[in-house]
């Protein structure tokens, strides 16, 4: 008899925990848009190089076409739906919607997503490929716009809403850091 090709697993998506049976070789992805309906995360290049779609596991940002679905089992998983407070949006949310962060918004829910972590990637003191002094003792690098593009090279945006983006990313940024 030959292996089952298919497992049943239980995804915890936006602090709901969503059981389905899915073939072993079944993206993320595809089960979030496929399987649960969950359509706001954007399949883009299928390839892992425009962000598009971009979730959290565990607080970190993951392509989803690239991770298994199977692999995601345990895990704290958030998309784009899980974002805003009911009907309050989150501040990343607000800022792009304040300065005008898209303009087709195919990319949107991907840019936020990585938005999120980005700013609490740059909050913990992680440097980036822009940041200029990475010795731990020169403390959180100041988020300029060359930090926030270096940070958020992984998403792509076919419409070139670039400026937008990151006005948006340091506005939703500095109400993090008023808040705290």
């Amino acid at each position: 008899m030959a292996p089952s090709t298919t497992s049943a697993l239980t995804l915890n998506i936006n602090g709901e925990k969503h059981t389905l049976s899915v073939d072993h070789r079944t993206t993320l992805l595809d089960a979030l848009r496929e399987r649960l309906d969950l359509t706001g995360t954007k399949k883009g290049c299928d390839q892992g190089q425009c962000g598009a779609c971009t979730v959290l596991i565990d607080g970190r940002r993951a392509v989803s076409c690239l991770q298994l679905a199977v692999a995601a089992e345990g895990r704290e998983i958030t998309t784009i739906e899980g974002v805003a407070d009911g009907d309050r949006l989150h501040p990343v949310q607000q800022a792009f919607l304040d300065l005008d962060g898209f303009q087709c918004g195919y990319c949107t829910p991907g840019q936020i997503c990585s938005a999120l972590a980005m700013i609490e990637e740059h909050a913990a003191g992680w440097p980036s490929a822009a940041t200029e002094d990475v010795r731990p003792e020169a403390g959180v690098p100041e988020l300029t716009a060359e930090e926030i593009r270096e940070r958020m090279s992984g998403n792509l945006c076919r419409c070139g809403a670039y400026v937008s983006i990151v006005q948006a990313v340091a506005k939703a940024a500095r109400a993090e850091e008023e808040a705290i």
